[in-house]
């Protein structure tokens, strides 16, 4: 058997898909998922699905969509390959062949990717870093986060998927690829308001495609998402584009000299809201208690 998590949860013995179950089994198998080949102990299972609010009977019900989904997988075993489902103190293990997991494919090529740009192999890296991008068919667990899962795991996971698209529109403004990259940054844009790289990128990409407004205009909706979110002000890098967007700076122009082009704002101005969005996910998990009892 082989899983998708990057977009709806989907299971496949050989090409036909495999139905998971009922929301407790797909919620288990996407958290097991997650964390393949490690023991999960059963209280953070309990504390996934029903957060601080947990029934008398969760660990009962655990066990129940555990066997559920121990039966499916051996329904398939002359297809599932190497995945398992055991009971292992303090907890279980999902246990799932390499290659069989999306999440495993997207890393290995983000990896492979990253090295050949290190390496000077743009053309390559570029080539992989688009082929890991294109594995998301959208948001990491799309149909449970839909019923109201906000698992740590997710943010982390997601973000991940951010900082790769990142990278690779860097790469592709590097080589002048801003015609082609800017509606997917845009979306991206759009989809992550307060990220300050995400909108240095854009900005960049707007202003080489002669839409200065436009990049003004980015940046003045970024402001306003980390002030209405963060209570923060862009930082000095994002707040310098803005200027040199004004003043038709020549270290936007793509010909500039590399020591002279300016400064796109890296994961540093992004990170300092992410304690901040951490403690409003954790909030709004205990928010979410009341909607995840209805699966019980």
């Amino acid at each position: 058997m082989r899983f998708n998590l990057l977009g709806p949860l989907e299971a496949f013995s050989d090409d036909d898909p495999v139905g998971l179950g009922g929301f407790n089994q797909r919620a288990i198998a996407g958290f097991l998922l997650l964390r393949a080949n490690e023991v999960v102990p059963t209280s953070k299972l309990v504390h996934a699905l029903w957060g601080y609010d947990t029934p008398a009977t969760s660990r009962k019900m655990v066990q129940n969509a555990v066997s559920g989904l121990r039966k499916i997988i051996e329904r398939h075993a002359e297809t599932a390959g190497a995945v398992t489902l055991t009971t292992t103190a303090p907890g279980y293990r999902m246990t799932v062949a390499d290659g069989n997991l999306d999440l495993w494919n997207f890393r290995r090529l983000v990896e492979l990717g990253r090295a050949d740009l290190a390496a000077g192999r743009e053309e390559s890296g570029l080539g992989k870093l688009y082929s890991a991008l294109q594995l998301w068919r959208g948001p990491v667990l799309a149909d449970l986060a839909e019923t109201g899962v906000a698992w740590p795991e997710l943010s982390a996971v997601a973000g991940m998927r951010m900082s790769v698209f990142e990278d690779y529109a860097q790469e592709a403004l590097n080589r002048g690829r801003h015609h082609e990259i800017l509606g997917e940054l845009e979306q991206m844009a759009t989809a992550e308001p307060a990220g300050e790289r995400m909108c240095g990128l854009l900005m960049v990409a707007l202003y080489r495609c002669g839409r200065q407004h436009d990049a003004l205009a980015a940046y003045r909706r970024t402001r306003a998402a980390l002030l209405d979110d963060f209570g923060l002000d862009p930082g000095h890098e994002l707040r310098g584009l803005e200027v040199a967007v004004l003043h038709h700076d020549a270290s936007l122009a793509l010909d500039a000299e590399p020591e002279r082009r300016r400064t796109i704002p890296g994961p540093v101005g992004v990170r300092r809201c992410e304690r901040i969005t951490a403690g409003r996910g954790a909030t709004a998990r205990r928010s979410q208690t009341l909607m995840h009892r209805r699966h019980s």
